[in-house]
């Protein structure tokens, strides 16, 4: 019997939006013509949509008035300082460029700091993250504690750096080699992991006397604050809001994709306390976003980012956020179907090496799950594997990563409990069947990103089950 409480929504429902009820056939069909991938389906043919997390969210009604006060004023927007004094109020660093979106001040941060020859470590990587620092000339070397890449490791913060493999690296290529740590907070790829306070503040005192800055992916910086409180005894008393200014104060500056913890549509940020680097970013911005007040975003999108970050720190708020992931993971976990543990902040990921396990990696599991999860439901996900961690640029070979996954990526006070109980037995449904899905080829192959554009074919199933061969349900549906 289940004995976990989930607190109810801190929210009431003012605006509804219909969603698509769509037939099994009709699915089939919207997966022919996307190429079976998932991110090419159109969102107005899908049920329950958890491709992503980023830009989905409902906005508040205080966010909504916001809009309405925007300053559209080419440069020196009174929307810009309210973000600017909102960032240094609640994150505390100096300085705040906005940009269009978190891949926007990515591309900054890795022209202005990365020179050809660089080694960026960072705790697992992220795919935009490091495709923008490999096109400038750095290498990304993956710095994350062991225990990241076995889905079922319950270990309370999955994301934390391993100090001995940052050291191992400072002492082979040397300090000036590398421009900056990355630390993501909380880490998307391992399962959407917090880092510990503790392991933070070590990071900052290793890297600090040897001049190497600690940079963070603060995408989700708000939900690895909730996980530090409820899982790092010394900061239990602590509010949300003084745990993650605390968090920011052992980071030289962070990039931030507003379209998560700031809980809007659009937007994002590049921060850092320097003031030559700021100098600098202010300059190069105006090349790729526009001017260092507005950044590609409009007035009325700051203002509403400057609310969201005030929302973010309520502590109801990112409790229920939280405990949605936490809810639709017991639910999977008791039927026995395999995710990764323990459940994370954004998303439940379901282990696809193990859902499916007669399927090889280079047929792309998590790939042909997401695929077959839209086919049964009309759920989207996404592809978190071998599809996203893309090739070796020097061998031309597939990265291979320990963990492949699909992501069950839950909006921000979008969907239901409810909702969330057709998720989870459409993925029940899945797993006593699994047996009779194959796995899938790659047909076209993009050279950046594939994971956004890549496009496949079903495979004949190949199982102990069926001794002849015969194709999968999603060529002949």
């Amino acid at each position: 019997m289940q004995t976990t409480n989930y607190p109810a929504e801190p929210y009431k429902i003012k605006v509804v939006e219909p969603i698509a009820m769509t037939t099994r056939q009709q699915r089939a069909q919207y997966l022919r013509d996307a190429g079976y991938n998932t991110f090419l389906i159109n969102s107005e043919q899908c049920y329950i949509d958890l491709l992503t997390d980023s830009g989905t969210t409902a906005m508040s009604d205080k966010q909504w008035a916001g809009m309405m006060l925007g300053d559209e004023a080419y440069a020196g927007s009174k929307n810009f300082l309210h973000l600017q004094a909102t960032v240094r109020e609640y994150y505390g660093f100096k300085h705040i460029i906005p940009t269009h979106q978190g891949r926007g001040a990515e591309n900054l941060l890795s022209r202005l700091c990365i020179k050809p020859g660089d080694v960026v470590p960072g705790n697992m990587y992220f795919t935009t993250t490091r495709a923008h620092q490999e096109l400038n000339g750095a290498k990304f070397v993956d710095i994350i504690i062991d225990e990241a890449h076995d889905s079922q490791a319950d270990v309370p913060f999955k994301g934390n750096v391993d100090l001995e493999k940052l050291q191992k690296l400072i002492d082979e290529v040397g300090p000036e080699r590398i421009p900056y740590v990355c630390v993501a907070v909380t880490v998307n790829l391992a399962g959407g992991q917090p880092v510990s306070m503790e392991n933070l503040r070590a990071v900052h005192a290793l890297c600090a006397p040897l001049g190497i800055k600690v940079m963070f992916d603060a995408t989700r910086c708000v939900e690895n604050a909730y996980f530090i409180k409820t899982r790092e005894p010394s900061c239990a008393d602590k509010s949300i809001r003084e745990i993650l200014k605390e968090m920011m104060s052992y980071a030289d500056g962070c990039t931030m994709s507003g379209k998560k913890d700031c809980l809007v549509n659009i937007g994002g940020f590049l921060c850092m306390n320097d003031d030559k680097l700021y100098q600098r970013a202010s300059e190069l911005v105006v090349l790729f976003e526009g001017m260092p007040s507005y950044g590609g975003l409009a007035g009325r999108d700051m203002e509403a980012m400057a609310r969201g970050i005030k929302e973010s720190v309520d502590f109801h708020y990112i409790e229920h956020r939280i405990a949605q992931c936490r809810y639709l993971a017991d639910r999977l976990e008791a039927a026995g179907v395999p995710i990764v543990r323990p459940v994370g902040g954004h998303a439940v990921f379901l282990d696809a090496r193990a859902f499916l396990d007669h399927i090889p990696q280079d047929e792309f599991p998590a790939q042909t799950l997401a695929a077959q999860l839209y086919l049964e439901s009309g759920v989207r996900s996404m592809e978190r594997g071998i599809v996203s961690a893309g090739r070796n640029k020097e061998t031309g070979d597939h990265h291979r990563p320990k963990l492949e996954l699909v992501r069950l990526t839950i909006p921000r006070r979008v969907y239901t409990y409810a909702h969330l109980d057709v998720v989870a037995q459409s993925c029940i449904n899945l797993y006593a069947r699994r047996r009779e899905i194959g796995g899938m080829k790659m047909v076209y192959e993009p050279a950046f990103l594939r994971f956004f554009t890549a496009r496949f074919e079903p495979l004949p199933v190949k199982t102990p089950a069926a001794p002849a061969e015969r194709v999968t349900e999603l060529e002949t549906a």
